[in-house]
């Protein structure tokens, strides 16, 4: 028993003075606010984040570290996203990035969305090129294209020409050749028309092409695209497609302007 008291006694000393000694160089080498941290990596060691977030609703609403809101619903076969303050649906196509994240285009390949493995979410827009994180919110409804009759087809097309008119500070007519499956998407599609129109008027080089366009017309076809020729903007949509059977405010832009 006295030995083993005295070789207790012993040791305690020591690991007491090498605390002692770690706390000292930890209190000269760093502030005080990450003295109690430091000490804990260098004991211990720091633990990798790699905890996977609770998967999100499959309609949800997201606010970026811009203070951006947008809904995000992934219960359609190609995932649809609304910005708050926007009528535009974007229809996304998802592909598969190198490190196993998920890149979600709009229909001329430009990133809009970026979720990892771990369950973030990166959003990209003119104003944030290099991207913002973003945060679930809460559950959303579904994005959904409703249908809509004659008469409020006839005035989301007078709409659009008021809306193209203004930009251009002319007159341009907005025709269509629509049936009751397409009177929905071809609507959409003047909406998004007159959306081009707008941001085209807000650079020289787009008001120089803006000046080449004198009507918009809006048909059916096999294929959703856009044409600009001997000055009328044809946009073509595809009723089977659903809300992807019509091109963007992005491409309409895109194809105008070159």
């Amino acid at each position: 028993m006295a030995e083993g008291m005295a070789e207790t006694e012993f040791r305690v000393p020591v690991i007491a003075t090498v605390v002692a000694a770690v706390l000292a160089v930890s209190l000269a080498s760093s502030p005080a606010s990450a003295q109690q941290g430091s000490l804990k990596d260098f004991l211990f060691g720091q633990r990798p984040e790699t905890e996977r977030r609770a998967p999100p609703p499959p309609v949800a609403r997201y606010v970026s570290e811009t203070g951006q809101g947008f809904v995000l619903d992934t219960t359609t076969p190609r995932p649809l996203l609304r910005f708050e303050g926007s009528p535009e649906i974007w229809v996304l196509q998802p592909t598969v990035g190198p490190r196993g994240d998920v890149i979600y285009k709009n229909d001329l390949g430009q990133m809009i969305l970026r979720a990892t493995k771990l369950g973030g979410l990166t959003l990209f827009t003119r104003g944030t090129p290099a991207g913002a994180s973003a945060e679930v919110a809460g559950a959303s409804p579904p994005i959904r294209l409703q249908p809509i009759g004659p008469k409020a087809l006839f005035r989301q097309l007078t709409l659009a020409s008021a809306r193209a008119s203004g930009a251009a500070r002319r007159l341009i007519p907005v025709e269509a050749d629509a049936s009751p499956g397409s009177s929905a998407l071809i609507g959409d599609a003047a909406m998004l028309a007159s959306e081009a129109m707008i941001h085209l008027s807000r650079t020289p080089e787009g008001q120089t092409r803006l000046a080449q366009i004198q009507r918009i017309a809006l048909v059916e076809g096999p294929r959703p695209s856009v044409m600009l020729k001997n000055g009328t903007l044809l946009i073509v949509v595809t009723p089977d497609q659903g809300i992807a059977g019509r091109p963007s405010s992005e491409r309409i832009s895109y194809v105008t302007s070159r």
